[in-house]
């Protein structure tokens, strides 16, 4: 439980949680209709799991762009700047140790991670849209590249690296929610609710 001299306060804007879960959502879809078409290979079944894989892709993309826009004239704690925190990065390295202030808006070490996973998603959705055209004469790109065979070997390998890097960082992210679930900070429920428990005594900043 969270102590006593926490109090709850609204953070998180309602657009900004409804991108986290539209861009979530279109990763587990990615990643399942990827893995299923898989175990269909070569059956019709599995033409039309890589066409809802295609689908999750632009629904991955609309969100990217929207959350690109979003950072840039949103609230506060939308703005990419709530994600740039260079000089707590260089004093953990230094010290080797994590922050002990919490702030209103984004963990400055978690944001790192967050702009390491919009940067995968970004470079998943430019080698997707690719294959897209190359393998499935879909997307915007087809016109241009839905002959370009060659891409398959080109963007296939790279692809299936920011799929790696993606699992990753999915598993670090459910790790960091488990640990601090654990420790009793109540962080899960933010995206949520949009609140967070903030304690000005033990030097929360607000940005």
């Amino acid at each position: 439980m969270p102590h006593s001299s926490t109090h709850p306060h609204r953070v998180f804007d309602p657009l900004l949680r409804l991108l986290h879960w539209v861009i979530a959502l279109a990763i587990v879809a990615l990643i399942a209709t990827s893995q299923i078409a898989d175990w269909y290979e070569h059956t019709p079944t599995e033409k039309t799991l890589w066409n809802l894989h295609i689908l999750s892709g632009y629904v991955l993309a609309a969100g990217l762009l929207t959350r690109l826009l979003w950072g840039v004239v949103g609230p506060v704690s939308a703005r990419w700047r709530d994600l740039w925190h260079p000089a707590v990065w260089k004093d953990s390295l230094r010290k080797l140790r994590l922050p002990t202030k919490h702030r209103a808006g984004h963990d400055a070490i978690a944001s790192l991670g967050y702009l390491f996973a919009y940067g995968v998603m970004a470079f998943m959705v430019a080698t997707g849209l690719g294959l897209a055209a190359s393998e499935f004469q879909a997307g915007p790109l087809a016109g241009w590249l839905g002959n370009a065979k060659w891409l398959e070997d080109v963007l296939g390998e790279p692809h299936e690296v920011g799929f790696t890097l993606m699992l990753g960082f999915i598993g670090l992210h459910v790790a960091a929610l488990v640990y601090h679930q654990i420790r009793g900070d109540r962080v899960a429920q933010s995206m949520v609710t949009g609140k967070q428990y903030l304690n000005a005594e033990s030097g929360v900043q607000h940005d």
